[in-house]
């Protein structure tokens, strides 16, 4: 009998590997819902209903009683506390590199080392800063929580398209419109699925004996959106931009993050969130596509708290509309794909919607319809902005340049 050949092998092996797989796949999502008729009957909390039944109707109720409410509701059932640490923090900052020819002299590029310690340890982050030259007077930016590892050459300009860097980013039109671009990495201070928290940020806020965070406290999700915070203590400091006019950005897991963190962090002039879906935009109630069970198979992105509401979202004093409100006055954009049904588009619309009440109540526009708006038909001359795009899981040309029309609206009036 002829010997297989150890290609031969090798093919049927991965053929096996890639059934198993898709068998695995098939049984992961077979309880998923995407059919809006087979969709559970729910009510959404009020978000200017506080928790003993008071309706609020003055933005200084708003402001000093419902927000902090929900803010803590989040913050302890959801995303987790940002403890304080018993050692405090000092931050240095070095500028590894400048190229002030960078894209042809059209931009300088600054790699920026920042570094956090106390007695328990330290940890670093690096961002990347790109300023127009053109301009003689501060600029807006967009604040990118990105995917993307700042040491890598993701970032240099694209040999194939060279108005754009390598993963994507038109940075030649952020520059003609003049804004900067920022680019935080969001793995430098917590691991991507971290599971045992002993490195990164988290060790230099442990109590003496602690190695884990308590069921309250920040999980990765949180550490993310903290990152892009101490980006932003670092921008404050660049006189080349103005730092009260900077949008943060982010897509999918760093889209949850980006709402997150300018819920809780007011100096970010508003957010933009690209696809960010379950515990981002999209409504927990519906459990539509990606459910708080699913997400639980990062297990540490939320706080340990929030497990307890596993196929119990209705018990959730919360939903994600709220965070969004925790937003307002300040401009906030969702943006969803057709094929993207596992963020639930239209969930993440709605979401937007019914935040929309409290933008009012402030004096801002938020969104009419609860109908979504029709496909790549975008809605940004308002306090709160929305597109659909044909296409699935990812941030397209088409998006950025949305975002930035949306900037325009909002951070050059």
């Amino acid at each position: 009998m002829r010997k297989n050949s150890p290609i031969l092998v090798l093919v049927l092996f991965m053929t096996l590997c890639l059934c198993a797989d898709a068998r695995q796949k098939k049984e992961y999502d077979s309880d998923v819902i995407y059919d809006e008729s087979k969709l559970p009957a729910y009510t959404l909390p009020n978000p200017l209903e506080t928790a003993e039944g008071r309706i609020i109707d003055t933005p200084e109720e708003w402001h000093n009683l419902r927000r902090p409410q929900i803010l803590s509701l989040f913050a302890n059932l959801v995303y987790g506390t940002i403890p304080v640490p018993s050692s405090p923090l000092r931050t240095s900052v070095k500028v590894e590199e400048e190229d002030t020819e960078f894209m042809d002299g059209k931009a300088t590029r600054r790699k920026v080392w920042i570094r956090l310690r106390n007695e328990q340890g330290r940890a670093d982050m690096r961002i990347v800063v790109w300023t127009p030259k053109a301009s003689t007077d501060p600029v807006p930016a967009i604040m990118h929580l990105s995917f993307d590892d700042n040491q890598s050459d993701r970032l240099d300009r694209s040999d194939s398209h060279p108005d754009r860097l390598n993963n994507g980013v038109p940075i030649g039109e952020f520059l003609d419109r003049g804004y900067a671009y920022i680019s935080v990495y969001h793995a430098d201070l917590v691991s991507h699925n971290e599971v045992e928290f002993n490195r990164g940020i988290h060790p230099l806020f442990f109590d003496e004996g602690q190695s884990f965070p308590k069921a309250h406290e920040w999980g990765v999700l949180s550490a993310c959106g903290w990152t892009a915070m101490r980006a932003l203590d670092h921008i404050e400091t660049d006189d080349r931009i103005d730092s009260d006019r900077v949008f943060l950005m982010g897509h999918s897991k760093l889209g949850k993050a980006t709402l997150w963190a300018v819920a809780q962090d007011q100096r970010f002039a508003g957010a933009i969130s690209a696809q960010s879906g379950c515990g981002g935009a999209a409504l927990w109630r519906r459990r539509s596509g990606e459910t708080l069970e699913k997400i639980s198979r990062f297990p540490h992105w939320l706080c340990v708290n929030s497990r307890k509401f596993i196929n119990q979202e209705d018990d959730l004093p919360l939903d994600q509309h709220m965070l969004l409100a925790l937003i307002a006055p300040r401009p906030v954009y969702v943006a969803s794909a057709v094929d993207d049904t596992w963020a639930d588009p239209r969930g993440e619309y709605l979401s937007a919607y019914y935040a929309s009440p409290v933008y009012r109540l402030l004096g801002k526009e938020g969104l009419t319809s609860e109908e979504t708006p029709p496909v790549s038909e975008p809605v940004y001359e308002t306090d709160v902005g929305y597109h659909i795009r044909p296409g699935g899981h990812s941030v397209d040309l088409y998006d950025w340049e949305r975002f930035l029309d949306f900037a325009d609206f909002h951070l050059k009036r």
